[in-house]
């Protein structure tokens, strides 16, 4: 008989701890509290997904053979009429769309299916999403955490292999314009890497971005502004969970880099990563329909009014947050001192640290509660800060 080995070894990623778990004591503090907790931590759409969207989840539902990893033609001619409707871009072919299961796979992923590998460096946000480093470090290359491209020494920009950009972002609402984002691609492209724009909150633009109140629509990477027609190496990531509350259904996409998209399609074949059918022929109908979205945006639009005046009677000053899901708050203290005083009146909020070591002084608060539960947020808020 064989015996089995003593000690098993080269198993595992070798990835940092997801942090969120981290949060369990605040979260207990914050449950004791006798009128219940209110979660502004995490931000996971609550509001019903649309009838629309359901009817046709089930219409599509007869689906037994296997769906196309490209996306049908209908869902990416979709794609191609959003972006020229709702961002201002034209010019993109149908065969420069791919269906992701949701943003945050392709985010973690899109590194290694471009083949990047030990000794390439990709460049994120010096606050920012974790998972964009993460994805470097699933391709076995390095993050770097840089604003402009322009503050890296000689021997790192050497290496850099792609840029990720994020407007609006998530944490801070942060919105770049398009001559920032002109000045982004001609940077990366004199460095010969790949700029990759997650745009998951573009829909939730606030004041100067509000198109639902006659504001400028967020710029797109892809935007001809910024592109001057020329899409090659720009990729946008976007996702349907916020602007139709279909987190569930992971339903996102990637567009963009015609000259890439082969082989990226190519790769996505082999590993079997695929959105389901009855996904895809959701985001068809979802994309098409731009009331749903402006009413979804009304909802967190009446809970930003409620949240952002409260927030700062406690004292916390509100910066950037122009759009999407958060307010990107600070009292000027470490940020694990400010989310433990929230947690006292039973409000979760999340640590900016998370986010790089340029937050630690933030928290991000969340519009991702019912209406009537922000509404409490709110009243503990001014009765603390009276």
């Amino acid at each position: 008989m064989t015996e089995a080995p003593s000690e098993v070894r080269g198993f595992g990623l070798d990835l940092p701890e997801y942090p969120w778990e981290a949060m369990a004591p605040y979260q207990a503090t914050a449950e004791s509290h006798p009128g219940g907790v209110v979660n502004l931590s995490v931000g996971t759409p609550v509001d019903a997904t649309p009838g629309f969207i359901r009817t046709a989840l089930a219409d599509a539902a007869n689906a037994p053979g296997y769906p196309a990893t490209h996306g049908t033609p209908q869902l990416r001619e979709a794609v191609v009429r959003w972006f020229a409707r709702r961002r201002g871009v034209t010019g993109l072919p149908p065969d420069a769309v791919l269906p992701t299961v949701g943003s945050k796979e392709l985010v973690a992923w899109l590194p290694l299916l471009l083949g990047l590998r030990a000794g390439d460096v990709v460049v994120h946000p010096t606050v920012a999403y974790p998972t964009y480093a993460i994805g470097a470090r699933l391709a076995g290359a390095e993050a770097v955490a840089a604003d402009d491209l322009d503050t890296l020494d000689e021997a790192v920009r050497a290496r850099v292999r792609m840029v990720w950009v994020n407007s609006p972002a998530n944490p801070t609402g942060a919105v770049i314009d398009a001559e920032h984002l002109r000045r982004v691609v001609a940077a990366a492209r004199a460095l010969g890497a790949v700029v990759v724009s997650d745009e998951c909150y573009a829909e939730l633009g606030w004041d100067r971005w509000d198109t639902h109140r006659g504001g400028e629509s967020v710029p797109s990477l892809l935007d001809p502004r910024v592109t001057d027609g020329d899409l090659s190496g720009l990729f946008v990531a976007y996702s349907l969970s916020k602007q139709s509350s279909v987190a569930g259904y992971r339903a996102a996409f990637l567009a963009g880099a015609p000259e890439l998209m082969p082989n990226l399609i190519n790769a996505r074949k082999h590993a079997g990563m695929i959105v389901p059918a009855p996904v895809q022929a959701v985001m068809t109908v979802a994309l098409d329909d731009d009331e749903h979205v402006s009413a979804q945006k009304d909802v967190y639009r009446r809970r930003r009014e409620i949240l952002r005046p409260a927030l700062e009677a406690f004292g916390l000053r509100i910066e950037h947050s122009e759009a999407g899901l958060y307010l990107w708050c600070t009292a000027g203290e470490d940020a694990w001192t400010t989310v433990g005083r929230l947690a006292e009146l039973g409000i979760v909020a999340g640590p900016g640290v998370f986010y790089g070591t340029a937050g630690t002084r933030y928290v991000r608060v969340a519009l991702t509660a019912a209406t009537g539960r922000v509404q409490g947020a709110a009243d503990r808020l001014h009765a603390a800060g009276s």
